[in-house]
């Protein structure tokens, strides 16, 4: 598994003003928007093309275009929404799935609780979009679900890590024969008792959309 943390000013500007607590819901949302699309330029170095001839004004010219089977991206509900047009902005072509995922908060495990995604994903690579990798459980089962079905390259998305869930990860997908990258905006300092990231930016559901009870 390789991590890359993305290390540009305008990456750590928009994050200071997502973590920030007086930051609203609209401002968050269009943030969070803006930053993941900053994040995918970085996600999608590895994304396949296949060569492709062109005419421009002056004489032919030899360029490339994205490989079938186009890219899927795959967010993680709920939160995971709140990526999903900054992602799609950088990549317009690519198919969307969705993944409901869920987690315990006191085992701290993933549950899947609903799936919209091809039974056949040999040959696909995936983008996940999960804003926070705290524990890593719910990311790690993502990919294995991914992976059952097929997928043989995964990169994932997320706003912030923490070290407890990449290492976590790292166990968990031990022996996995996919290449998985995390590219992310900031690794924090580490995980609470809760399970969430400190200093890290709250709940990145409930900033989003609100607290539903």
């Amino acid at each position: 598994m390789r991590t890359h943390v993305v290390d540009h000013p305008l990456v750590a500007h928009k994050l200071t003003h997502l973590r920030n607590e007086e930051t609203d819901s609209p401002t968050f949302r269009r943030l969070a928007d803006e930053l993941v699309t900053l994040l995918a330029y970085e996600a999608t170095r590895d994304v396949r093309v296949a060569p492709i001839d062109v005419v421009t004004p002056v004489a032919p010219a030899t360029g490339v275009q994205l490989a079938k089977p186009r890219p899927l991206v795959v967010p993680i509900l709920r939160a995971g929404l709140g990526m999903l047009d900054g992602m799609m902005r950088l990549l317009p072509t690519a198919e969307v799935g969705f993944l409901g995922m869920i987690r315990n908060e006191e085992t701290l495990q993933a549950s899947t609780y609903a799936e919209r995604l091809p039974e056949d994903l040999s040959g696909r690579q995936c983008y996940v979009l999960d804003p926070m990798l705290a524990t890593g459980g719910t990311l790690a089962a993502a990919i294995r679900f991914l992976t059952d079905r097929g997928a043989d390259h995964i990169t994932a998305i997320c706003l912030l890590a923490a070290p407890e869930g990449c290492a976590r990860l790292e166990r968990e997908l031990a022996g996995l024969d996919v290449p998985v990258t995390i590219v992310t905006a900031a690794m924090d300092e580490r995980l609470n008792e809760k399970g969430y990231i400190v200093p890290g930016l709250g709940d990145a559901g409930d900033r989003l959309y609100g607290i539903v009870g």
